[in-house]
């Protein structure tokens, strides 16, 4: 197990590493792997591509996210400005969503909320309007439609986690209540987690996933 000093180290190294970041405006702690960001960025997609650095490194167990964005002068706009150019963004998109996702601006803060049928179009709206000019951050408040009842069996949501966790998914539990599932278990690394939830997601009639699992490193 790294000690603190090796994790803040290894995640400043990822820090720098990352094109997108300029580490230099960025402190790290470590401790007992809870790692906190702290400092300040110039936009909001920098302080998103940070954090994702962070999670990337094998012993972060926590995250906490203490940056701030502080916009250069010609890249603030107002609020209206930002909200037409993410209705746009949302209508552009290869599966429109500007008349199912509603747009909320203040102070340069997205808030999205409304309906859509699927995870991927959830987190598809945020991408969509998360690298706009002028943007301080996004709020993902989108829920999903109630959809047709959870028909995957519980080994069929096994197999699909086989195929796309890389672990053993026999360390990962399933357990079904209506369209909520719950993942319990251990997993290695942000990266497991990240694609055990994501196969969750992917199977037809789930509106909730649960993350209860735990990283074992």
């Amino acid at each position: 197990m790294k000690t603190d000093l090796q994790l803040q180290q290894d995640v400043l190294a990822e820090l720098h590493w990352e094109p997108s970041v300029h580490a230099e405006n960025i402190g790290v702690e470590a401790k007992d792997g809870v790692v906190t960001l702290a400092g300040h960025v110039m936009t909001y997609q920098e302080k998103y591509h940070a954090e994702k650095a962070a999670r990337r490194v094998m012993g972060v167990r926590a995250l906490a996210v203490e940056i701030d964005v502080k916009l250069a002068s010609s890249g603030i706009r107002n609020d209206s400005d930002i909200a037409n150019s993410a209705k746009n963004a949302l209508q552009w998109m290869s599966t429109p969503l500007g008349n199912k996702v509603n747009v909320t601006v203040e102070k340069g803060w997205i808030t999205l909320t409304g309906q859509t049928e699927w995870q991927f179009q959830k987190l598809a709206a945020a991408v969509a309007v998360r690298y706009l000019m002028g943007v301080n951050g996004v709020s993902n408040q989108i829920i999903l439609q109630p959809g047709t009842k959870l028909s995957a069996a519980k080994a069929d949501i096994e197999a699909a986690l086989v195929r796309r966790a890389h672990t053993d998914a026999g360390k990962i539990n399933i357990d079904i209540d209506g369209s909520t599932l719950t993942l319990t278990g251990n997993v290695s690394n942000w990266t497991e987690r990240d694609t055990a939830k994501e196969a969750a997601w992917s199977t037809p009639g789930v509106t909730s996933v649960v993350d209860k699992m735990t990283m074992t490193f």
